[in-house]
């Protein structure tokens, strides 16, 4: 017999964006399993860690079938009721410098496993009305130079999104959150000593800053809510306004 109690699986746990993640839904009543590629950080009682290699999810059959397996194990009786596919690898470089292993991982970790971590769950999702809400980027529409494997991989799996929500009906619910900068250590770490650089990458977005991890964190647990149920199939910007800028010279 069923409980009350809702699960969510978040992957790309240990990152800004996935910290918040797991943070905004386990105060907001859900369990939650946070997984990533290294040991995710336990935040509090409600938050049950487990290490993952998406790039394995996708490669090998076993390897996938013994994770759904815990998964199913951990939540018996409940089932998922939110799958948040928030891990990525944003591997950067030119059109004539990506070699294959980059351009393979990138679309293993950032479409491929969003895709087979569905398919896996789709049924214990089903039973619970659950929902599933991609982490996109804007790069899924607007990017700039050496972005070609990331940038193509994100525009995928905001097609990916679209489609699973015309192929799976009434099934499941599935949404992308496509965020523009989000300020998160790793990229605080990247501006350095460029305090000035990052003034005026706050200053682009018409909003006059850029995003927190919790803002993304919030409004995909406001997708996975019933207050979303009619939201199928969107990818929503959360870009502050930049995504209306042209970056031509005044």
């Amino acid at each position: 017999m069923k409980s009350n109690t809702k699960w969510a699986l978040v992957t790309g746990a240990n990152g800004g964006i996935g910290k918040a993640i797991v943070k905004g839904f386990a105060d907001e009543g859900y369990r939650v399993i946070a997984t990533d590629i290294t040991d995710a950080e336990v935040i509090d009682n409600n938050v049950t860690t487990l290490k993952i290699d998406l790039e394995k999810i996708v490669s090998d059959e076993a390897y996938a079938d013994k994770f759904r397996n815990i998964v199913l194990e951990i939540t018996a009786g409940n089932g998922l009721h939110s799958l948040i596919n928030n891990a990525a690898v944003q591997i950067l470089g030119s059109t004539k410098d990506i070699n294959r292993k980059a351009w393979q991982t990138s679309m293993n970790v950032n479409l491929a496993a969003p895709f087979f971590l569905t398919q896996m769950f789709l049924e214990s999702l089903k039973s619970n009305v659950g929902a599933v809400v991609n982490i996109s980027s804007i790069h899924a529409l607007q990017t700039k130079r050496n972005f070609v494997s990331y940038a193509t991989s994100k525009g995928a799996l905001s097609s990916l999104t679209r489609n699973l929500a015309v192929d799976l009906g009434n099934a499941v619910r599935i949404n992308a959150i496509e965020p523009a900068a989000v300020s998160t250590d790793m990229l605080r770490a990247g501006f350095e000593g460029k305090e000035e650089q990052y003034k005026l990458l706050e200053a682009f977005h018409p909003i006059a800053r850029i995003a927190t991890p919790e803002e993304v964190a919030q409004l995909a647990l406001f997708l996975c809510s019933d207050k979303a149920s009619f939201i199928h199939g969107a990818c929503i910007n959360a870009t502050g306004g930049i995504h209306g800028c042209l970056s031509d010279p005044d």
